[in-house]
């Protein structure tokens, strides 16, 4: 077993698909984690140390990314994990990072993860979601909604939660379908639309999928009266849908490129510089995981340690500034802004911040 103590660098986990349904993220996941090693070892690392990132396929089978990261951990070979993936994923990682080695997970998610250890950069649905919804109803009158979402843990427990939120409310939740990852059969899901009362649909696909669906959701004509709410999507997804998918397509999160902030330019100009007119798509997924890694390496400079106690002792405490401004950790989520997006041919344009 290595030992963590006598190396003299940081060794991080970066946990991003590379891929699967949620592959044509992994670019631009990869390039804003390298952005951010760049900006901490530049700052002088983590505790004097300069840090490394050892990439790991989170599309990779379930018990494939479990026994690739107990080894990591197991072994000693890191220090901790960070990155974006489905919550899938995030349920079979936990088990081996647990009271063992900090994990910062930086996709916005279901809600609900109390792990030993598991800090969250991304937004719940009480954060994001709910008040994107809101934000419909008041701005653009949607009240009645259909969910269709790929067929695991993220879709199944936002479209509980969406409907006991809804129940609160003047708005209604007509109906449900979902598709498994990797499906292209959307035949049930267009007809449910078709069928039903909805103004709007909350699209809760990965990547590829959920571009997919755009195609075939603009072909059945469908989008000619009823927008669309997609919670995991980026400009990566409507690039690989096509500027004939994209009408009445919004989003909701902490970043866009196209929020006008000193943070947010700074932050896009340097991506451009770093990685070229040709990088991948800036968007709010890969930016995530830079926010990531700067919590986690705030999270040990604070503590002055990598372990998880002392973490844990002041993690109430860190604060830092970012792509996203200045970012606090409330128990073991960030808290930040949060925008709604409408899409604008291959490009979504902030239309308005959002309240919880």
């Amino acid at each position: 077993m290595a030992n963590r103590d006598l190396r003299d660098t940081v060794d991080i986990a970066l946990v991003v698909p590379l891929s699967g349904p949620a592959g044509m993220f992994g670019p631009s996941t990869e390039a804003c984690a390298e952005l951010a090693l760049d900006d901490i070892n530049a700052a002088g690392g983590i505790l004097d140390r300069r840090v490394r990132l050892h990439p790991v396929d989170a599309g990779a089978p379930l018990p494939v990314l479990a026994a690739r990261v107990e080894e990591m951990v197991g072994r000693g070979l890191v220090d901790g994990v960070v990155g974006w993936h489905l919550s899938n994923a995030r349920k079979v990682i936990t088990p081996q990072t647990a009271g063992r080695v900090p994990y910062v997970y930086t996709t916005f998610y279901e809600g609900g993860e109390n792990s030993d250890g598991v800090y969250m950069v991304g937004e719940t649905p009480e954060q994001q979601l709910f008040p994107a919804l809101r934000w419909m109803r008041a701005e653009l009158g949607v009240r009645r909604w259909c969910v269709i979402g790929n067929d695991y843990v993220w879709p199944r427990e936002t479209a509980r939660a969406t409907i006991e939120f809804a129940a609160k409310t003047d708005i209604d939740v007509v109906g449900s379908a979902f598709v498994p990852l990797g499906g292209r059969d959307f035949t049930a899901a267009l007809d449910l639309i078709r069928d039903s009362p909805a103004h709007g649909v909350l699209l809760l696909m990965v990547g590829a999928d959920g571009a997919a669906f755009n195609r075939a959701f603009a072909a059945a004509g469908l989008d000619e009266r009823r927008v669309r709410l997609s919670m995991m999507i980026a400009e990566d997804v409507l690039l690989a849908g096509g500027p004939g998918s994209t009408h009445g397509l919004f989003t909701a999160s902490g970043f866009f490129e196209s929020v006008v902030s000193r943070e947010s330019m700074d932050f896009g100009s340097r991506y451009t510089a770093r990685f070229g007119s040709n990088a991948p798509a800036l968007n709010n997924i890969g930016e995530s995981c830079y926010e990531g890694l700067l919590l986690f390496a705030s999270l040990a400079r604070q503590a002055g340690s990598l372990n998880l106690r002392a973490i844990e002792n002041t993690a109430s405490h860190v604060t830092y500034h970012g792509p996203r401004g200045e970012v606090r950790v409330r128990g073991t989520h960030t808290t930040q802004p949060v925008y709604v997006a409408g899409a604008d041919l291959l490009r979504f344009e902030v239309r308005a911040e959002l309240t919880a």
